[in-house]
């Protein structure tokens, strides 16, 4: 394959990470909501969202992989996993290596999810949530094609998706600790 080859094949599973890890959130946030998508039983919603997930890890491990293989700069396997070692461009690939880091902790927990409890797995998993701001900040320090209009329109529509899933997220929050307090009382008051 050739170095040119190699930085397409990497600016594209770059895009197409970003694009599936957005629509990984939006499906986290579903599922949290108990949403359930057209067509699909909740437990389908569930079973996407580990799927497209995994799918989205795979193609983070060949952005990664070709990043590494392709010779035009120069980065290593540590340079992947250690932030901020690398010599080129650190901070921003060293933003990527603390997401892959966050994600591999959460892939990892959720892989054991039966062996560690809901409670530590759901703790971890709270990683993800700041894994792909910092994931999407490395693409924008460091993405060749950062500052063309396609790749500019594909990040802020996947910004302004995620920021509005998170607005729901938390208005329902809102909701539910406003209704808890009221439910308590009321099925005290029917205790007594």
């Amino acid at each position: 394959m050739t170095s040119e080859t190699l930085w397409y094949a990497n600016r594209a599973t770059g895009a197409v990470c970003l694009v599936l890890f957005t629509v990984v959130v939006l499906l986290g946030v579903a599922v949290r909501l108990r949403t359930r998508l057209p067509g699909l039983p909740r437990f389908g919603t569930v079973a996407l969202h580990r799927s497209l997930s995994l799918s989205a890890t795979a193609f983070l491990a060949l952005h990664i992989a070709v990043a590494v293989v392709d010779g035009y700069v120069d980065i290593t396997v540590l340079d992947a996993v250690v932030p901020f070692v690398s010599d080129y461009q650190p901070l921003w690939l060293g933003l990527g290596t603390v997401a892959l880091d966050l994600m591999l902790a959460v892939l990892l927990t959720s892989l054991l999810r039966d062996r560690l409890g809901h409670r530590t797995w759901r703790a971890v998993h709270w990683l993800a949530y700041a894994s792909w701001p910092v994931a999407l900040v490395h693409g924008i320090g460091i993405g060749t094609d950062a500052g063309t209009d396609w790749m500019t329109w594909l990040t802020v529509a996947c910004v302004a998706t995620v920021i509005t899933a998170f607005a729901l997220r938390t208005a329902q929050a809102v909701r539910a600790a406003r209704q808890t307090p009221a439910a308590l009382l009321h099925i005290e008051g029917a205790h007594r």
